[in-house]
């Protein structure tokens, strides 16, 4: 009865069994998911007209119903606590992007520095769909039709609760990992990045130029090296400090070595490694550009014991 119900917009109420160890989404109320990939996820599958389904699978990731799941390229595998005592089995499969379009994908991603630059530190860039595009390729599904899935549950609709809250905890642990998105579509994070390296590594790469007899420099040019040159005491005596400039600015990718080097073994706090610490880095970063930007007056009696010191 309860299917028949469901069709015409209702559903006969059923209590899962909790249960201890389940994965359990950390949002507790609104919308699931933190980053712009993950709340992308969830609003195409709610484009889908999913939308009460998905809600009530919302309520079994919270609850920590899912199980388990295993994800491999172009599938997902999970497992999911229902009302009945044997856990339901679901099954999520994308069809993974073939060989030659992840070609042209990556090779889209290598034009642009700042989309290799966050990969590699284990970020997705703010607008990698355009790289997809420029292929011809879409990250995302398109359709419901791009998606098929399975649950066994009795419940004949699609998706039903069980596949919904799979789809939750994906959204969740995309947040943490990026590069499931990827593998989701068929490449894994090491494929990818192994590749943009030898993009980016190829595009830099000067060809040989013969060997030739050093020439000697003009008359401007040797006026422009003799100006150019400064003495040790000039340095550090701070002649010529007035000529001295640093452009300080925000890296393209904030904490980007904690990102790329991920958690430490030693680290047992429950807190996020990589937020917590990035937290720190935005800090100084935004302190650093402050106090290279603040204009200060240093006495002159500050600037003599500086050189004191100094020697």
């Amino acid at each position: 009865m309860g299917w028949r119900d469901d069709f015409w917009g209702g559903y006969t109420p059923s209590k899962p069994i909790k249960v201890e160890g389940g994965i359990k989404a950390k949002s507790k109320k609104g919308g699931i998911g933190d980053t712009w990939w993950s709340k992308r996820w969830v609003k195409v599958l709610e484009s889908f007209g999913w939308s009460n389904r998905l809600e009530r699978g919302r309520r079994y990731a919270r609850g920590g119903q899912v199980l388990d799941f295993k994800l491999a390229p172009g599938k997902v595998a999970a497992r999911v606590q229902g009302s009945v005592r044997k856990p339901y089995s679901v099954s999520i499969e994308i069809k993974p992007l073939i060989d030659e379009a992840w070609s042209r994908i990556i090779d889209e991603m290598s034009q642009k520095a700042i989309f290799a630059a966050k990969l590699l530190a284990g970020e997705m860039p703010q607008n990698i769909e355009e790289a997809f595009d420029a292929a011809g390729m879409s990250l995302f599904p398109e359709s419901s039709k791009d998606i098929k899935t399975d649950c066994s549950c009795p419940d004949s609709a699609n998706p039903c609760k069980h596949i919904a809250a799979v789809y939750y905890i994906l959204a969740e642990e995309f947040d943490r990992d990026p590069f499931m998105l990827f593998k989701l579509r068929g490449r894994t994070k090491d494929e990818i990045t192994i590749s943009l390296r030898k993009k980016r590594t190829a595009g830099t790469q000067s060809p040989t130029l013969p060997e030739t007899a050093p020439t000697a420099p003009t008359a401007c040019e040797a006026t422009e090296q003799k100006e150019a040159s400064l003495s040790i005491d000039d340095f550090w005596s701070g002649k010529e400090i007035e000529s001295f400039s640093v452009n300080i600015s925000p890296p393209d990718v904030s904490a980007a070595i904690i990102k790329r080097l991920g958690t430490p073994q030693f680290w047992d706090s429950k807190k996020d490694f990589s937020k917590k610490i990035g937290s720190y880095y935005e800090k100084i970063s935004k302190h650093a550009i402050e106090a290279a930007y603040t204009v200060q007056t240093v006495p002159k009696k500050t600037k003599k014991n500086m050189r004191r010191n100094i020697y």
